[in-house]
């Protein structure tokens, strides 16, 4: 992932929207913040596929494979700077 590349405006927002739907219950919104491990908080590897699918979909892009690793679905922050990565491409 390219570091100079920029998270916009909102997309922080858009991430932790899309994380939410897909946590459901399962987790304490008030416990996730930018940087929050959400494999503590719960996120699996079947939860991860949906939520890679349902960013792939609002934001309408496709990861690289390089991108389809366990860090890079780790936060709010590091999803943010993995769809901005994708979306500059």
């Amino acid at each position: 992932m390219d570091d100079t590349t920029a998270t916009t405006p909102g997309t922080e927002d858009r991430v932790r929207q899309v994380l939410l739907s897909v946590l459901g219950d399962s987790v304490d919104v008030s416990l996730v913040d930018t940087d929050t491990d959400l494999w503590s908080m719960g996120l699996d590897s079947l939860r991860c596929v949906r939520l890679m699918v349902a960013l792939e979909d609002e934001f309408a892009i496709e990861f690289p494979d390089e991108l389809l690793t366990r860090e890079t679905f780790s936060s709010v922050r590091r999803m943010s700077d993995a769809v901005a990565g994708t979306a500059a491409r």
